[in-house]
């Protein structure tokens, strides 16, 4: 998968140059060409890497357990909070479906659906794929019952000290 990261790093860093004629970092157009690159080679464990327009990447690791591209300044401090490596699949898909009911709310330009797919470790395929549109009925429940517990909440946090 390391090999497999940096062909796609360099392909990208290529493909950037002899479009534009020089590097991303110093051209004038945005590249804003993120790569999340992962999977498994039978007998490996898996590995994801997000691979950057310059053809660099790092590799997810126990401080960095997810990677984001994308708008993330609305969704991902809740991925902060939440996700770790220990996490349960479960819990894991659930936080990031708040995320992204976060960050739709608060960006107009992100909206469903939201595609899932999940692959188990040595199983090598796609074992559960699902499609999250405006008619989901868990999604609406997620994202109501996310926002009635922020305020909830929010009217038990204590009032600061310093305003009378």
């Amino acid at each position: 998968m390391f090999t497999v990261a940096e062909l796609v790093g360099r392909e990208l860093r290529k493909t950037i140059l002899t479009t534009t004629n020089e590097a991303p970092e110093q051209s004038d157009v945005d590249f804003t060409a993120t790569f999340l690159v992962g999977g498994q080679i039978k007998g490996e464990v898996p590995r994801l890497f997000m691979v950057y327009p310059q053809g660099n990447f790092i590799e997810s690791t126990v401080d960095t357990p997810f990677f984001q591209i994308g708008e993330s300044k609305y969704g991902k401090p809740i991925l902060d909070r939440v996700i770790q490596p220990s996490i349960s699949m479960t819990q894991a898909i659930k936080c990031a479906l708040v995320s992204f009911d976060s960050t739709i709310k608060s960006n107009l330009s992100v909206g469903l659906p939201i595609d899932v797919a999940m692959i188990k470790t040595n199983d090598l395929h796609v074992t559960k794929r699902h499609r999250i549109d405006s008619e989901d009925i868990y999604f609406r429940d997620l994202s109501s019952s996310w926002s009635q517990g922020l305020r909830q909440v929010f009217g038990q946090l204590p009032d600061p000290h310093w305003i009378k």
